[in-house]
């Protein structure tokens, strides 16, 4: 079993990974994602959202209003995502990188490199890779916690997150692409199949347990 045929196992069996646009992350291509990868940490979409709202309701979802608000005030504002002082300080600290480094979004989304992101404060490889993708449009997969509940009920356990990524990097282009009967980029693809891992799992897994309807789904691959 190997990456692309996880991916067209997931396509085959009906699992939507395009509800908000080609690349599944609500408003991909904007400093919203950035926000939102900090926000998300340990937490679901839903509480996540409520503090998104929470800041573009008081006009700071940008860069620059970020910036200038006070760390404290931004915990209030995005009190429903969890440990809000801490991601508070994260987000400021991020931004405040970004704006010191790149000047503005669309330039950090132009130049970033995945190791000046990495040295962030507060940002690791999942938060890295989301932005990259989601935000940045590259061509990178995000490994998250049900990306590796999936591997490990296939039988794979990896090192480290890296060794995770490459696996799933690993996907065949072509043989999505004709899956789709169109042209996707990497970065569309990749986004697709984080995409369709998450909603997968959300459907079909409870904690570490995999329905019957789910099983039926993998089994074919495993």
């Amino acid at each position: 079993m190997d990456s692309t045929q996880l991916f067209l196992a997931l396509k085959n069996a009906g699992v939507k990974a395009d509800a908000d646009g080609p690349l599944w992350w609500p408003s991909a291509g904007t400093f919203e994602v950035v926000v939102g990868a900090v926000l998300i940490q340990n937490t679901n979409w839903k509480n996540a959202d409520k503090a998104l709202n929470n800041l573009k309701n008081a006009n700071l979802m940008s860069l620059e209003g970020i910036v200038k608000t006070p760390a404290a005030e931004l915990a209030l504002l995005i009190k429903p995502s969890g440990f809000y002082n801490t991601k508070a300080k994260r987000l400021k600290t991020l931004c405040e990188a970004i704006f010191k480094k790149f000047g503005d979004f669309e330039n950090f989304k132009e130049n970033v490199s995945r190791e000046w992101l990495l040295g962030v404060k507060g940002i690791g490889a999942e938060s890295c890779d989301a932005v990259l993708c989601y935000a940045c449009g590259r061509e990178v997969m995000v490994v998250d916690s049900y990306a590796l509940r999936i591997l490990s009920f296939l039988g794979y356990e990896f090192e480290n997150y890296e060794e995770a990524r490459e696996w799933l990097e690993a996907v065949n282009s072509e043989q999505i692409c004709k899956a789709y009967g169109r042209e996707l980029d990497m970065n569309e693809i990749y986004a697709k199949f984080h995409g369709k891992i998450v909603e997968f799992c959300k459907a079909h897994f409870n904690g570490k347990r995999l329905d019957e309807a789910g099983e039926e789904i993998l089994k074919s691959i495993k």
